[in-house]
């Protein structure tokens, strides 16, 4: 019986790959990386931290991580109050509120750190309908590792098996499947070059998976 869904952020329930974008691509300038698109594509739904690990090992940098974490970080900050092209996703909203409203509980599992996760919330007013909101930047491991999902599904208060998870990326559909938890991949204008083979169904618009097409799913 369904009782929870798991939302991803980024590609799901807000656009923030744009403004991402421009901010890694800041960053890479500011510590002079050239990075293909391929790999930059890669890179989708990890955190950022591991991300800038990643970049160092790559590109045999001498900086701390934790140092391009903050320029990009920075980049992030100034665009997001600035730039115009922040806003939900198409439909999301009417899919929050009708899971809402027919009792589902509502869990955030996003590998964006908690600053911007609360940044968004609060723009766009979402804690009203989530219960918790868990952050990949705050746990060991990143997306593909399932235990942000593991962790979503405790904190929802449901067995895994009553849950399931809305992601758009390669790593996320990789970490909710490895989770044992079923997921509902979206097939976003957003997310580009991304493997949906492990979702248990894809769909690209948010009409075909609301309370009532999908409450008897995990029968």
């Amino acid at each position: 019986m369904l009782k929870a869904i798991l939302f991803d952020m980024d590609g799901v329930i807000v656009d923030t790959e744009p403004l991402h974008h421009k901010a890694y691509y800041i960053m890479f300038n500011e510590v002079n990386i050239d990075v293909t698109p391929e790999l930059y594509q890669s890179f989708t739904g990890q955190s950022t931290i591991n991300i800038c690990k990643q970049l160092c090992d790559h590109f045999n940098l001498n900086q701390d991580p934790e140092v391009l974490v903050q320029l990009k970080r920075n980049a992030f900050k100034t665009l997001f109050a600035n730039d115009p092209d922040l806003k939900l996703i198409d439909g999301v909203l009417d899919l929050i509120k009708n899971y809402h409203s027919n009792g589902l509980t509502l869990v955030l599992a996003s590998s964006a750190s908690m600053m911007t996760i609360n940044a968004i919330f609060t723009r766009f007013n979402l804690n009203q309908y989530f219960i918790d909101k868990l952050s990949g930047a705050d746990l060991k491991a990143s997306k593909p590792h399932p235990e942000i999902f593991i962790k979503a599904a405790a904190a929802s208060g449901h067995d895994k098996q009553h849950c399931i998870v809305i992601e758009d990326s390669t790593n996320g559909i990789r970490a909710a499947y490895d989770a044992g938890i079923y997921c509902i991949g979206y097939d976003s204008l957003n997310s580009k070059n991304q493997d949906y083979s492990k979702a248990n169904q894809v769909v690209s618009h948010f009409d075909a998976i609301t309370y009532e097409r999908i409450k008897n799913v995990l029968y």
